[in-house]
Order: structure tokens, then C-alpha cells, then sequence
């Protein structure tokens, strides 16, 4: 096959799977969201009680705007919820507030792929954009060896997406732990929590793979131009 039609079959592959990503994510957290847990906390009342049992009263938790925008601040030691997730009393808001709890445990144990996403993150805004630009130009003009710098920094990035994974993992896994010990959700709850968590975490695996195509394709490009 020639390389033209390798390279954009791998642009097409990369959207497709980033699409379906997204939409089962989507579909997931829109069908538990639906789902009203049995004891009917909210997901404040659950990472408070997570927190808690925990030992961890230096953590805050706030509200933030936005779908989706749940995230756990180290630099702060916040946990930031979104509206529907703070007030929601959902298996949805329940795995999510969880789950973001699980980074905190995570920050508070030290957890080794945490610090080291922590360590690589700086570059990783640098990398995404200089890559990108790097190439932009690369292409344009012929300059090779700034598609082979925009290669290596796209290379960054993909690291700090393969690390992002275990700790994603790691934290949805803690996440049903919590749930399970605190005796937040049903047994029945608990399995759908978990088929959640999964879905969203895909979203991460689908990620390593669409900049790993994306990487591919400009190798095929610079080493189209050696041909």
C-alpha cells in the first residue's frame, strides 16, 4: 500500500477511535446518571465520606461549572466537582466524586505514577503545541528535521499519556474500594460504578493509541521524503 494512503488511513483510523471513545463514555455516564443510588448521597456526601474515613480533613471539596470537569487539584489539595456531580445523587455522581477521591488517596500514598505525571506535565503543553507546530512548518516548507523534533516532542507526549493510564486505573480501582467499604452504594451499584469507571477510563487507552497513529503517520512522512 502506498504510503499516502497508509498515512491518511491512520489520520482516519485515529478519529474513528477517538470518536467511539467519546461517545461510549458518553453513553455510560448518561445512562448511570439516570440511575438514582439507593441511599441517595450526593456526590459531595461521598467523597466527604471517603475523605473522612480516610483521614484526610486537609482536603477541600468545591464546586466547579461544566459537564464532565471533575478533577482532583494536588497543588491545592481540592477536590473539584462539577455541578452535577457535586449535587447529584446518582451512581454516575457517586463513581465519579469517588473516583476523583481516589487521586487525593493517590497524592496523600505517594503513588509513584502520580508523581511522575506530575513531574512530566510541564512539558506536556509545551510538546503538544511546539510538536505541532514544529510539523506544521516541517511540512510546509520541506524543514525535515523539524518534523523529526516535532516527532520526538509528540513522543512526550505520548509518555505522559501512558502514565496518565496506571494512575487513571488505579484511581477508578480505589474508587469501587470506597464505595465498597464505606457501604456507599449496593452490590448491584457497585457493578454498574464499575462498568462506568471503565468506560471513562477507555478514553485514556484510546488517546495513547490515537497519538501513537498520529506519531506512525509522521514517520511515514519523513521517511517518505528518503525515498
Amino acid at each position: 500500500m502506498d504510503s499516502y494512503l497508509i498515512s491518511n488511513f491512520l489520520i482516519f483510523l485515529g478519529v474513528i477511535i477517538s470518536l467511539c471513545a467519546q461517545l461510549y463514555v458518553k453513553s455510560n455516564y448518561n445512562k448511570y446518571r439516570k440511575k438514582e443510588s439507593k441511599k441517595g448521597l450526593s456526590g459531595f456526601e461521598v467523597a466527604k465520606i471517603i475523605l473522612d474515613s480516610n483521614g484526610m480533613s486537609n482536603v477541600y471539596i468545591t464546586e466547579v461549572r461544566g459537564n464532565l470537569t471533575d478533577h482532583y487539584d494536588s497543588s491545592r489539595k481540592v477536590v473539584r466537582l462539577s455541578t452535577e456531580v457535586f449535587h447529584g445523587t446518582s451512581i454516575a455522581a457517586a463513581s465519579v466524586a469517588a473516583h476523583e477521591v481516589g487521586h487525593a488517596i493517590q497524592d496523600k500514598e505517594g503513588y509513584s505514577f502520580m508523581r511522575i505525571r506530575e513531574r512530566i506535565f510541564p512539558l506536556v503543553n509545551i510538546s503538544s503545541y511546539g510538536g505541532y507546530f514544529s510539523i506544521l512548518i516541517g511540512v510546509f516548507f520541506g524543514f525535515y528535521d523539524l518534523i523529526m523534533l516535532g516527532i520526538a516532542l509528540e513522543i512526550i507526549v505520548l509518555l505522559f499519556q501512558l502514565v496518565t493510564l496506571p494512575v487513571e486505573f488505579n484511581a477508578s480501582k480505589r474508587a469501587g474500594e470506597e464505595l465498597n467499604k464505606n457501604l456507599l452504594l449496593t452490590k448491584n451499584e457497585l457493578e454498574d460504578s464499575k462498568n462506568m469507571l471503565i468506560a471513562a477510563a477507555l478514553t485514556y487507552v484510546a488517546s495513547v493509541l490515537t497519538t501513537l497513529l498520529q506519531i506512525l503517520r509522521l514517520i511515514l512522512i519523513f521517511t517518505r521524503r528518503d525515498d
